[in-house]
C-alpha cells in the first residue's frame, strides 16, 4: 500500500509534518500539537490494506449510510419540535455535532444514493429507483430547507459536475451542469432559508470591509486568508515549521480589533494550514495526495463513486475549512478514502483473476 500513490503520499505528508517540527520556532508542546492533524493520515494505507482483502468495507459504507438515515430522522424531529433539544443559534435541526458536519454527511449520502437511483432506473428496477431517489431527496431537502453549511452549497454543484464528467466525459459534464443549474434555480426560489444563507455572505463581507470592530464568519475567513498568504510568502519553501500557526497569528493581532484582532490556530483553508507550516513543498505534497486519490477512483461502480465523493467533498470543503485537520470531517475523509480504495483494489484483483 505504501508503494501506491493513494496510500504512500498520505504517509509522506505525515513524515514531512514530523520533520517540520525541527525548524519550528515554538515550544515542543506546540510542535507536537501541530502534528496531531497529520497523524490520522497514517490510517489511510492501513484501511486500504484491511479492506483490499475483505468485503467488510461494504458494511462500513452501509453502516455510515444507516447512521446518517437515523440522523436525518432526528434532524427533522428536532426541527419540527425545537423545544425538545435546544441548540446554539444556527444549529436548529442539528441533533448532534454541528451544521457543517451534518450537511457534509447528508451531501455525501445524497450524492451516492442519486447514483444508485440512476443505476436502478437504467436497469428498469423502478421501485428500487423510486425508494432510493426519495431518500436522496430527503437528505437534500434537509440541506436546502432545514439547516446547511455554506461550504456544502459549494460542494453540491461541484459534485454534480464531477458526476457528469465521471459518467460521460465532457458531454456528461455539460448535461450535468445544465440540469444542475435548472434544479438550483427551482430550489433557490422555493427556499427562503437558502437565499438567506447565501445572501449573508455578501452582508458579512460588507461588514468586514467597513467595520473595524464587528466580527463575522466571512470576515474572519477573509482576514485569516490574507494573513496566511503573507505568512507563506515570508517562508515560502519549507514554511515556519509544524505547530507554528498560532504563533504566527499571535504576532499580527497586537493592538488590532474586530476580525483583524482575532486570534486563531486555524486559517480555515487546508492548503494554507499546510503551507504556513511546510511551505510550497508541503502544499505540493498535499495536492499530489488529493490528485492521486481522485485518479484511483476513475473506475465504474458505486464504490468508485463513493470514493470520488469523499475526496471531492474534502478538497472543496478544504477551500473554506481545514477539513483534514478538523476532527470529524477529517475522519470522514480518511475512512471514506481508505475503505473505498481498499474495496477498489479488491474489485480489480477479482476482475484480473476472471
Amino acid at each position: 500500500q505504501l508503494a501506491s500513490a493513494a496510500g504512500g503520499l498520505p504517509v509522506m505528508l505525515f513524515l514531512f509534518g514530523a520533520l517540520g517540527m525541527l525548524w519550528a520556532d515554538v515550544s515542543w508542546h506546540a510542535r507536537l500539537g501541530g502534528l496531531d492533524g497529520f497523524v490520522r493520515l497514517l490510517t489511510v494505507p492501513l484501511l486500504m490494506a484491511q479492506f483490499s482483502t475483505t468485503d467488510g468495507g461494504r458494511r462500513v459504507l452501509l453502516g455510515f449510510l444507516a447512521s446518517c438515515v437515523v440522523l436525518l430522522i432526528a434532524s427533522y424531529v428536532v426541527a419540527a419540535f425545537p423545544h425538545i433539544h435546544e441548540r446554539p443559534p444556527g444549529n436548529d435541526g442539528v441533533p448532534v455535532k454541528s451544521y457543517i458536519v451534518q450537511s457534509l454527511e447528508f451531501t455525501m449520502c445524497a450524492a451516492v444514493l442519486a447514483h444508485l437511483a440512476w443505476t436502478k432506473a437504467a436497469a428498469r428496477q423502478w421501485v428500487y429507483a423510486a425508494a432510493i431517489g426519495a431518500l436522496a431527496l430527503a437528505f437534500l431537502a434537509d440541506i436546502f430547507f432545514v439547516v446547511t453549511g455554506r461550504t456544502t452549497l459549494v460542494v453540491i454543484p461541484v459534485l454534480v459536475i464531477v458526476y457528469g464528467f465521471w459518467r460521460n466525459g465532457w458531454k456528461g459534464l455539460v448535461l450535468a451542469g445544465t440540469a444542475g443549474a435548472a434544479i438550483a434555480a427551482v430550489v433557490w426560489f422555493a427556499s427562503p432559508y437558502l437565499r438567506e444563507r447565501v445572501g449573508s455572505i455578501y452582508s458579512e463581507t460588507e461588514v468586514y470591509e467597513h467595520s473595524d470592530t464587528k466580527i463575522t464568519s466571512a470576515g474572519l475567513r477573509l482576514e485569516f486568508w490574507k494573513k496566511s498568504i503573507r505568512f507563506i510568502a515570508s517562508a515560502p519553501i519549507l514554511g515556519h515549521g509544524t505547530g507554528s500557526i498560532t504563533e504566527e497569528f499571535d504576532r499580527t493581532v497586537q493592538g488590532q480589533e474586530g476580525a483583524r484582532g482575532a486570534q486563531s490556530g486555524n486559517p480555515h483553508n487546508q492548503t494554507f494550514t499546510v503551507g504556513i507550516q511546510l511551505g510550497l513543498l508541503g502544499i505540493a505534497l498535499l495536492w499530489a495526495m488529493w490528485i492521486a486519490q481522485l485518479l484511483s477512483f476513475r473506475g465504474a461502480g458505486v464504490v468508485a463513486w463513493a470514493g470520488l465523493v469523499a475526496v471531492t467533498a474534502n478538497i472543496v470543503g478544504s477551500l473554506f475549512n481545514s477539513f483534514i485537520f478538523d476532527f470529524t470531517e477529517g475522519w470522514i475523509y480518511i475512512v471514506g478514502v481508505g475503505v473505498a480504495a481498499g474495496l477498489m483494489q479488491r474489485q480489480e484483483r477479482r476482475e484480473t483473476k476472471e
